[in-house]
């Protein structure tokens, strides 16, 4: 929407402000600036509000707007005066306005940093969160203008109005004056306002989703009027699953006394159904959509499901195309899967729909699956029908141009029938928001991703994403970070899912092994400790074991205090005959399922080579069983939990209790979890020892992340006191001056060392050397003895190539070595040498911290060196890291031993360690100028440490969309 030729020219439209948003309901509204070309649309908007509602605006019968007024509500100069409305189908639902005041309530300009405020809904739009929805965006623009609060009157009989204000969370104070309540909000954002605006955006996306998911009715549109094709395959597996909701077909083409098509209500168009339709699955040709998506909106469907090709995968044409088709359903208030999508699948009883291409629906499971290719949706169903694993939703989004798994993450986390969700993901639209979604979802339930696409240029076709600098391995650890089971392979997804849907999380890393095959068994103690486990020795029960001395076995490994899982490996046996014997897999399966479900609730996977029924046989779910509800989350009292070491329980603890949650424990801390949970008599088996190991050794790691995020970390308050924030923020408006250049700019030597100072950060000073005679004064300045390097870009930080020369401790040893490195390496002004006083003997560390567009503030650590770099060994988490994120960075690559005394070398301060990192942190985190910091090298001595160069670069701060009002992404 451009502004209209009359509008005030020297305050441009500020398109940046229109947004699409999710309403409580879960339907989309769009909130966008007033222009003087809306004066029809608020004259038609106000026709339609109560009187009622007018009164409590006006605060007096006000039956109709004056043409002065419209003019008044349509002209805005976008600083003082400032109108939103909320438009649905191009028309105003609700609206908002503002009006800078000053302290005497009189109109005013800049640096006046109050404004007045007042908002008019729709009656037919009340209670769906739009006044909510407005205040945030109305917030987020006058902060934006250095307004810094709202006044507000409101009637005491206006108590929806007084919720809205009361319930955002932002600072207030309220008074009674002249018969009406006058409420101040200080606009500043606190924790209590973003916890507010988060909850009212998890439970608006749930919503939406839920009202795709879980349609009353659905409509295809495009089925075709002979058997065949992609319209008619959805509409015979919605009859095949047994939709519980009324289904319609639809297609122009229909004769118009075409009364029903495989029994099922035939129509030419949605208008013609005459009824209610909360789905429609689009199934025409690409240029045939936007008709199909004006007859949705028109009639009030509620979300659409897009199958048609052609869109972002078919180059610059296409992704227009795609645009402009979530610019149309977002006008009607719809949401979109697709387009290209392949389907969704929701297996509860209650709905029993199969709106996909996918032949037969995966039985009914607690498992969740998202996935951004078809192709891949087919492996994944096709792969979990094989082991008898079951489904609670499915949904394969295509180019996920609208609805993508961040959404569904929304809705998984509150999903009572789902305890695992599974994640094939090509693409992050916006990774900071799944970090944060991931982090609360894992914190209940399992989150398990795959991320295809992994490598720099290789996004999918059709995802719109935001370029991401940082290398697979960093996305990587911060999505471990956040409690995400990252995996590699869709088999691997498979076989963690089907260990963490069913089976307790274990307590601890020991594992006992028990079986028939002494091979097999060492096989899976080798892939144990490949995996970072702790297993016993295996327990051989010989070929001759029957099934009952597997139950026995078993028995006993579960009642074993001293291991936390077990992994049953199991061949043919030999029977009396002493012949090998396939076995009947079904008598098996019962002995060890008898075991596990009499025994100690610990994780049992199975290993079997070629036993016939076996894998289905554990796959068949025989009995459910209530068990006590505990909050997986939670500590135990009595229980301790250290990184790769088990849970201790307390007396009287069982191991239940410290357990954590998979499968039913997940549903215990559920946040819509019922009173009993019930668990199935499922064990997941495994052709392989090497993956039944893997997704143990995920579970442990997510076990042990669980326990550790239900006693989060803290920034420890002694750095407060050791911090000129102010201070930094004066330096750093100053080095980037009134115009600063939006590439950024690096900081010299000094400038760099005076802001780190500002955070408690020593930089060892160094002086320039250009020739020997400077050398040595500097020396002298310093004390000796000093250290002498080269600065050139292509030598810094490069000692093998012999730029660095240490330990100097005298003037002719410093001649001596200046002649060396001139001779070898260059002339002085290529090299650039430094010379800089000793510090103690230590580690060689990197700490850096870095802005990705994509992912946010990171913070890295490594060794110091070429083989460190070249071995990519280097730990990362987000900013702003806790004082426990600073000690696991440490302890997380895998050099760490030769800080914690490798070989009899003396172990170093890493305690000096994590406080420098988590000063690093601070400043980043409270900077955001700061987009990238190096120290490098950090020398860490058993006492203390010494920052030998620093590197520090300035840019205007990046666009913070986590932090700013609810808004849907713009593809």
């Amino acid at each position: 929407m451009q502004p209209m030729p009359e509008q005030s020219p020297h305050h441009a439209y500020p398109d940046h402000w229109e947004a699409d948003v999710v309403l409580r309901d879960g339907g989309t509204a769009r909130i966008r600036p007033i222009t003087t070309g809306d004066a029809e649309r608020l004259v038609s908007f106000y026709e339609q509000v109560s009187d009622e509602s007018k009164y409590y605006r006006f605060f007096a019968p006000y039956p109709r707007l004056s043409a002065k007024d419209v003019h008044r509500f349509t002209h805005h100069d976008y600083v003082d005066r400032v109108g939103l409305a909320v438009t649905v189908g191009g028309e105003f639902i609700a609206t908002v306005r503002y009006d800078r005041i000053d302290a005497a309530g009189r109109p005013a300009s800049a640096p006046a940093d109050e404004a007045e405020v007042a908002f008019l809904v729709q009656d037919a739009h009340q209670g769906r969160g739009v006044a909510s929805a407005l205040l945030e965006h109305i917030a987020a623009v006058a902060r934006e203008r250095g307004i810094r609060r709202f006044a507000a009157e409101v009637l005491p009989a206006n108590n929806k109005m007084i919720k809205v204000f009361r319930d955002a969370g932002y600072t207030q104070q309220r008074s009674f004056e002249d018969g009406s309540v006058h409420l101040t909000l200080d606009l500043e954002p606190t924790a209590e306002s973003l916890a507010v605006q988060r909850a009212r955006e998890q439970r608006a996306e749930a919503r939406s989703v839920q009202r795709l998911i879980a349609p009353g009715s659905v409509a295809v549109i495009g089925t075709g009027r002979t058997p065949g094709g992609v319209g008619r395959t959805v509409l015979r597996n919605l009859l095949g699953a047994g939709f519980t909701g009324r289904t319609y077909a639809v297609n122009s083409a229909f004769a118009a006394d075409q009364g029903a098509i495989d029994g099922i209500p035939a129509h030419r168009s949605i208008g013609e159904i005459g009824e209610p339709v909360d789905l429609a699955v689009v199934a025409v040709p690409a240029d045939r959509v936007p008709e199909a998506v004006a007859d949705c909106g028109e009639h009030g469907v509620q979300g659409l499901m897009i199958l048609s090709a052609g869109y972002a995968e078919w180059g610059a044409e296409g992704r227009e195309r795609q645009r402009e088709l979530v610019r149309q359903a977002r006008s009607y208030g719809m949401r979109i899967i697709g387009p290209n999508a392949f389907g969704l699948i929701n297996n509860s009883d209650a709905v029993r729909l199969n709106a996909s291409l996918a032949p037969e629906s995966p039985a009914r499971g607690r498992i969740g699956l998202f996935t951004q290719s078809g192709a891949i949706g087919i492996a994944l169903l096709s792969g979990l029908y094989r082991r008898g694993a079951g489904l609670s939703t499915f949904i394969s989004a295509g180019n996920r141009a609208d609805i993508s798994g961040n959404d569904f993450l929304q809705y998984w986390y509150e999903d009572p029938d789902t305890d695992v969700a599974l994640l094939y993901l090509e693409s992050l639209g916006n990774p900071r928001k799944f970090t944060r979604l991931a982090r609360r979802t894992a914190a209940v339930k399992p989150v398990v991703v795959v991320k295809g696409a992994r490598h720099s240029g290789s996004t999918p076709p059709g995802h719109a994403v935001p370029v991401s600098r940082i290398p697979d391995a960093t996305v990587s650890a911060l999505m471990r970070q956040a409690g995400v089971i990252r995996v590699d392979t869709v088999t691997e997804m498979v076989d963690a899912g089907l260990l963490l849907a069913d089976q307790p999380l274990p307590a601890g890393p020991r594992v006992a092994i028990v079986g028939n095959s002494e091979s097999l068994g060492l096989l899976t103690y080798d892939a144990c400790l490949a995996e970072g486990l702790r297993p016993r020795p295996p327990r051989d029960l010989t070929t001759a074991a029957t099934p009952q001395d597997f139950r026995d076995a078993l028995a006993e490994a579960l009642a074993d205090q001293s291991c936390d899982a077990v992994i049953v490996t199991a061949i043919p046996w030999v029977g009396e005959s002493g012949e090998a014997e396939s076995g009947d897999g079904e008598v098996l399966a019962d002995a060890l399922r008898t075991a596990a479900d009499t025994g100690p609730a610990k994780p049992v996977a199975v290993v079997h080579v070629e036993i016939g029924g076996l894998a289905e046989a554990l796959a068949a779910a025989t009995s459910t069983v209530a068990v006590p509800r505990v909050t997986a989350a939670e500590p135990v009292p009595g229980a301790t939990a250290t990184a790769g070491a088990p849970v201790t329980a307390a007396p009287g603890n069982t191991p239940a209790a410290t357990a954590g949650a998979g499968a039913a424990q997940a549903r215990q801390s559920s946040p819509a979890a019922t009173d009993t949970a019930p668990t199935t008599g499922r064990i997941p088996a495994y052709p392989a020892a090497e993956r039944a190991v893997r997704a143990l050794a995920e579970a442990v790691k997510y076990a042990q992340w669980r326990r550790q995020a239900a006693l989060p970390g803290k920034v420890p308050e002694f750095l407060d006191d050791t911090i000129d924030e102010a201070g930094a923020a004066t330096r750093i408006d100053a080095l980037l001056g009134p115009a600063p250049d939006p590439r950024g700019r690096p900081l010299g030597h000094d400038e760099a060392r005076e802001l780190l100072e500002c955070y408690g950060i020593t930089v060892r000073p160094t002086l320039p050397a250009p020739d020997p005679e400077a050398a040595v004064a500097a020396a002298a300045r310093l004390g000796y003895p000093v250290a002498l390097k080269t600065t050139a870009p292509h030598l810094r930080h490069r000692a093998d190539l012999g730029g660095v020369r240490l330990d100097l401790a005298n003037e002719t040893a410093l001649r001596r070595s200046y002649g060396e490195l001139t001779d070898l390496l260059g002339k002085p002004a290529e090299l650039l040498p430094v010379v800089q006083s000793m510090a103690p003997r230590g580690v060689d560390t990197v700490v850096r911290a870095s802005i990705d567009p994509a992912a946010g503030a990171v913070l890295s650590f490594g060794l110091a060196g070429a083989p460190s770099e070249l071995l990519g060994d280097t730990a990362h988490r987000l900013v702003p890291a806790t004082d426990r994120d600073a000690a696991e960075l440490i302890r997380s690559i895998r050099a760490a031993p030769v800080l914690f005394g490798w070989r009899g070398s003396a172990p170093v301060d890493t305690a000096a360690l994590e406080e420098l990192l988590l000063r690093v942190s601070r400043l980043v985190d409270d900077h955001p100028e700061v987009v990238s910091v190096a120290l490098e090298p950090v020398v860490v001595a058993p006492q203390g440490l010494t920052v030998l160069g620093a590197s520090v670069r300035l840019s205007p701060p990046p666009a913070r969309t986590d932090l700013g009002p609810r808004r849907l992404p713009d593809y």
